[in-house]
């Protein structure tokens, strides 16, 4: 397929994104730059500085809502782009509404149970709907351990098993990596059978 073919097609897609710091902001970014024309992004914090370490942030964009500088930051790079910003923190009756007309979504949060919440609540609302979620991300290295694990139309990107602790931060290099997977598997599932 050709790239001319490919931007074409991503003009007529969307992805929900729950959660913009360092998944959500990289994964947002992969995808505007391939051309993606349409995001609903939801996300109730602010930028601070120890999140420039490891999201797509700038020094300028310090105390901003992270989903208007995700915006500003989608539509430097693709000025076409429309963008959908959702300042909440995502309970399951939120869920379906903000994302059912997305093609895909990503699940970028930041804690188990909230992870938890978003996926039961598509599977459960728009279980045909795909989910890219992000599990296990942790520390450095390792990197022949992070993988795709598919069950039904949720893919886990991560190595399933790493938490961040005092020995295991979260570093930007691993957060780039699963972000750029989930970026790579949503536009892989958008592409698909076109």
């Amino acid at each position: 397929m050709s790239e001319e073919k490919i931007y074409e097609i991503l003009t007529h897609k969307s992805v929900g994104i729950a959660g913009c710091g360092g998944i959500g902001s990289h994964c947002a970014m992969s995808l505007a730059r391939a051309g993606v024309k349409t995001f609903f992004i939801a996300d109730y914090d602010v930028i601070q500085p120890e999140d420039l370490y490891r999201q797509c942030y700038f020094r300028s964009q310090l105390g901003k809502l992270k989903i208007h500088a995700l915006k500003e930051n989608i539509l430097d790079v693709n000025p076409s782009a429309i963008v959908y910003c959702f300042d909440i923190r995502l309970c399951p009756s939120d869920v379906y509404e903000l994302f059912q007309t997305a093609d895909v979504v990503i699940e970028a949060v930041d804690d188990a149970k909230s992870k938890q919440t978003i996926i039961e609540a598509l599977q459960k609302d728009a279980p045909e709907k795909p989910v890219i979620s992000g599990v296990g991300m942790a520390g450095w290295g390792n990197t022949n351990e992070i993988n795709v694990h598919q069950s039904n139309t949720l893919y886990m990107c991560g190595d399933l098993k790493s938490h961040v602790s005092e020995d295991a931060p979260l570093m930007a290099p691993r957060i780039g990596i699963v972000a750029n997977m989930q970026a790579n598997i949503a536009l892989e599932l958008m592409l698909k059978n076109t």
